[in-house]
């Protein structure tokens, strides 16, 4: 079975167990087991698809979906986002009647200089983001983003502290901050054998980890390791550039820390944007959460209108019980 498909039947699963819990029906479409319908005791009606829940407006989530749009809305509201540029697989950019193609890429990306970030528009869970070091690898990266979506990102390189805050009804209901995939060194395995073991684990949890990601041997690369290396104990090594915790991420609580100004920040975008839930993730290149956004330096990574919650189960008995509400 796909991981993906599994990991949707287990949240139907889930949502099932605590459908009872606010009494309500929850009705499963038996085939595929990631369709279904929540009939309230008032006698409200919500589907779930996937990871899609009848919260948001149709419109307000297509546009988050749409990296692109949504940097566009949050920019014109004054938010902060990287500086960047869209560009275009061939056939959609003759449609567009653009020239912002891969050779545009090349020399637009001279703006910013190496390394740089590239990512699809309408992806999520940090599928095909890279951060690319020349033109060659920045060719490479958008020629594998164009197999799957007809529009990437491109963006100026701004590291920094990665946080996800998770918004429902004007309140904040989870931050976390995320870690890329990592492993750590015990002074005898080698980066392969250690990143196996990892993986073991990580699919036990519904996380799918692939070992021929060119991404992790360019990131390795880049560090001027292999997986043949030994890594001394305690060292670490990150293999990824983006930290979603659903490509073998982790993350850490900061719930009791978060500082009222980023708890604001976040609560007020996911309204500007048209949305009752959101995960917002914001990069924070000086400073760190429990500051207030004032004395810091970050920029909105991105908006998003189905994010992954956890722990999951206290945060989506919350969710079952705004979605028998009717939005004021």
């Amino acid at each position: 079975m796909p991981q993906n498909l599994e990991n949707k039947k287990r949240l139907v699963k889930l949502l099932s167990k605590l459908a009872l819990k606010v009494g309500a029906k929850f009705i499963v479409e038996p085939e595929w087991g990631r369709a279904a319908q929540l009939i309230f005791p008032n006698g409200v009606v919500r589907s779930f698809l996937g990871y899609l829940l009848d919260l948001n407006g149709a419109a307000s989530s297509g546009i988050s979906t749409d990296k692109s749009h949504a940097k566009f809305f949050m920019k014109t509201k004054g938010y902060p986002v990287a500086p960047g540029q869209t560009i275009f697989e061939d056939s959609w950019a003759k449609e567009m009647k653009s020239n912002r193609k891969i050779p545009y890429a090349v020399k637009y990306a001279k703006h910013f200089g190496y390394p740089l970030i590239v990512k699809p528009n309408s992806k999520s869970q940090g599928s095909g983001v890279s951060l690319v070091y020349d033109k060659s690898e920045l060719a490479v990266a958008l020629r594998e983003i164009f197999k799957e979506d007809k529009v990437a990102i491109m963006e100026k390189y701004l590291p920094g502290r990665d946080y996800r805050i998770v918004v429902l009804d004007g309140e904040m209901i989870s931050v976390y901050e995320r870690v890329p995939l990592s492993v750590t060194g015990d002074g005898r395995r080698s980066i392969l054998a250690l990143l196996q073991r990892k993986i073991y684990f990580l699919r036990k949890e519904g996380y799918k980890i692939d070992l021929k990601d060119r991404r992790i041997k360019l990131k390795l690369k880049h560090a001027s390791y292999t997986f043949k290396n030994i890594l001394s104990k305690n060292e670490k090594i990150y293999l990824l550039d983006n930290a979603n915790l659903s490509s073998g991420g982790d993350m850490i609580d900061a719930s009791k820390t978060i500082s009222a100004g980023f708890k604001k920040i976040a609560i007020q975008l996911t309204k500007d944007m048209g949305l009752r839930f959101s995960g917002v993730d914001i990069m924070i290149t000086r400073g760190d959460i429990t500051k207030n956004p004032k004395a810091c330096n970050y920029y909105i990574i991105e908006i998003n209108s189905s994010p992954g919650l956890a722990p999951a189960k206290t945060k989506y008995l919350k969710i079952l019980k705004a979605l028998a509400r009717t939005p004021n």
